[in-house]
C-alpha cells in the first residue's frame, strides 16, 4: 500500500521536480576511459602525467566529458595528449573505484601511426616490452594492462 502511494505521489509530481529530487538523492561519481595501447612489437604505450604526481607511468586515458562516447573520449584523450589515433579500439573491461566514487572503462587498442608528448599534461611517453615494464608501474596498472590483454 505504501508503494503504491509513494508511486503515485512521485508520478504527480512535476517533472522539473522528479529531475531535481533524482538529481539530489542519487549518488554522484565520475567517469574516465583508459587505454592499453599495445603496437606489432608486443609493446605497450605508457605515460607519465603531470597531474597525477607520484603515481610514476601509467596507461593514457581521461575523464570523459558530458554526452561524450567512452570511445570517442579515449580517441579524443590520446590524439590531444599524444597526437596518436587509434587503428582499432575495443571494450576490455569497466571496472567501478568505490574509494572514490568513480567508473573506469578500459579499452584495448592498436596505434594507427606513432605518438610523441604534445601536450603540457604529459611530462613523458615511452612503449615497454610487456615483459619489461618500468619498475615505477604501480601494481594497479599492472592489473589494468594484465586484465585489458587477456
Amino acid at each position: 500500500m505504501l508503494k503504491t502511494v509513494l508511486g503515485l505521489l512521485w508520478r504527480s509530481m512535476p517533472g522539473k521536480l522528479r529531475r531535481w529530487s533524482a538529481r539530489r538523492l542519487q549518488q554522484r561519481f565520475t567517469v574516465s576511459a583508459g587505454a592499453v595501447v599495445v603496437d606489432d612489437q608486443r609493446r605497450v604505450l605508457l605515460l607519465k602525467h603531470v597531474f597525477r604526481t607520484g603515481a610514476g607511468w601509467g596507461v593514457p586515458g581521461g575523464f570523459i566529458g558530458e554526452g561524450e562516447e567512452p570511445e570517442v573520449a579515449i580517441r579524443r584523450e590520446l590524439l590531444e595528449e599524444t597526437g596518436l589515433e587509434l587503428e582499432h579500439a575495443e571494450l576490455a573491461f569497466v571496472r567501478t573505484l568505490k574509494r572514490v566514487n568513480h567508473v573506469e572503462i578500459i579499452f584495448r587498442c592498436r596505434p594507427g601511426g606513432t605518438a610523441a608528448a604534445r601536450s603540457l599534461e604529459i611530462k613523458a611517453l615511452d612503449w615497454f616490452a610487456l615483459d619489461n615494464l618500468p619498475a615505477e608501474l604501480s601494481p594497479d596498472q599492472h592489473l589494468i594492462i594484465k586484465r585489458a590483454l587477456q
